[in-house]
């Protein structure tokens, strides 16, 4: 089987994001264990296979499996197998992740997650280069390259006595690093593309950033790594398909709190809703315009969901109907009861039609004061009635 390039494996063209790709050709050759360290969400699955890909085992299976999330009693018949009859619902033969991996390569994540008494029967495995499925009587030779990796310090973790000493040894034959995002920030607008065209749907025109924006994630932290930029890209683009998104643009809500500290030192003007999700109403009294816009109102911590956004703007306006009009001069809502307060916030977003900016303007609030009185009088998706839009039958 040809090998794969490496044009995926390890995205950027920092210095890091280079070394990475060069000690992967160097090391994918051997066929000596390689131990992948770093931060969670910095890729090392993604390295472990660019490992396989590029190796002489490629046309084999590569095999993962995450140590830390299989109970400790199944571990032991998930790498090496086992015998019909070892244990109560072992019906019948069952080959471990050892032997599937024969011919390829076998990727142990999460290895300083291990017990010890796992970890002494992986050494002896790594050594003999034979596995002991459970309840068996002969051991089965394989043929695996191993790779493990873990987000964990094993130099620490040995002089804590929680991991073994000459497992690490095994294992560090050949070690290798990925760096955190934070150490390679000029590889994040590259990602932020890759991403951004990876999750658009076909035909789809792909989210992009601004200037201010991309410095700010560039100056962000990052501390859920490469892991942490795909999902927020995701959101992104799952909430604003196809539009130019900017640092003042996007609601903070939708922000990791690092960013959002950055948005608040960075943006010095009021927050504009020129990014909208767009939601069909099939409700004549709501929207008299086919082509009205329904904005987000809301700041939820978990960003909701574009038809749940739409269906609380809804909710709102229905609920707001019939309430005492909001004088057309607006007024200053500090100089009125809470009560009053809450009933002139529905009112004004049943005139704006649910939208932000302009209920604030209509308030003389600036626009996060505006949301966090949203937030404080739970003007939010299952907090109001849900009041019937359909014509009165009688009359």
């Amino acid at each position: 089987m040809a090998k794969k390039t490496l044009s995926k494996a390890f995205i950027g063209a920092s210095p890091s994001a280079e070394a990475i790709r060069h000690l992967i050709e160097r090391v994918a050759s051997s066929n000596a264990t390689v131990l992948i360290t770093g931060e969670s969400g910095t890729g090392k699955e993604l390295v472990a296979r660019a490992l396989h890909d590029q190796s002489d085992r490629c046309g084999g299976n590569f095999v993962p499996i995450n140590c830390a999330a299989i109970p400790k009693d199944l571990l032991e018949s998930e790498l090496f197998g086992h015998r019909k009859g070892a244990f109560t619902g072992a019906m019948a033969d069952r080959i471990g992740r050892f032997e599937m991996a024969h011919g390829g390569t076998i990727f142990l994540d999460e290895i300083g997650d291990l017990s010890l008494d796992m970890q002494v029967k992986l050494l002896r495995v790594l050594q003999e280069r034979t596995v002991d499925p459970v309840g068996g009587l002969k051991s089965v030779e394989v043929d695996v390259r191993v790779v493990a990796a873990t987000h964990r310090d094993l130099e620490a973790e040995i002089e804590a006595g929680r991991f073994r000493e000459d497992l690490y040894y095994r294992l560090n034959v050949l070690p290798l690093n990925t760096p955190a995002l934070r150490q390679r920030t000029q590889d994040v607008p590259a990602l932020l593309m890759h991403f951004a065209e990876y999750f658009a749907s076909k035909g789809q025109t792909p989210i992009t950033f601004s200037n201010d924006f991309l410095e700010a994630l560039k100056d962000y932290a990052w501390p859920g790594n490469v892991r942490e930029l795909s999902n927020l890209v995701d959101r992104f683009n799952t909430l604003f398909s196809g539009q130019l998104l900017t640092l003042a643009t996007v609601p903070s809500s939708l922000l990791p709190k690092g960013l959002r500290v950055l948005q608040a030192e960075r943006v010095t003007t009021p927050l504009i809703d020129s990014l909208e999700i767009v939601a069909p109403i099939s409700n004549h009294d709501l929207h008299q315009s086919a082509n009205a816009e329904v904005m987000n109102p809301f700041a939820n911590p978990a960003p909701p969901l574009a038809m749940d956004m739409h269906n609380e703007v809804q909710d709102i306006i229905m609920l707001a109907q019939g309430l005492p009009s909001l004088p057309p001069e607006g007024l200053s809502l500090k100089d009125r009861l809470a009560d009053i307060e809450r009933d002139l916030i529905l009112q004004a977003l049943n005139r704006t039609d649910g939208n932000v900016s302009q209920t604030a303007r209509l308030l003389n609030l600036q626009r996060t004061t505006l949301i966090e009185k949203l937030n404080k009088y739970d003007l939010r998706q299952g907090t109001l009635p849900v009041l019937n839009s359909e014509p009165d039958k009688a009359a």
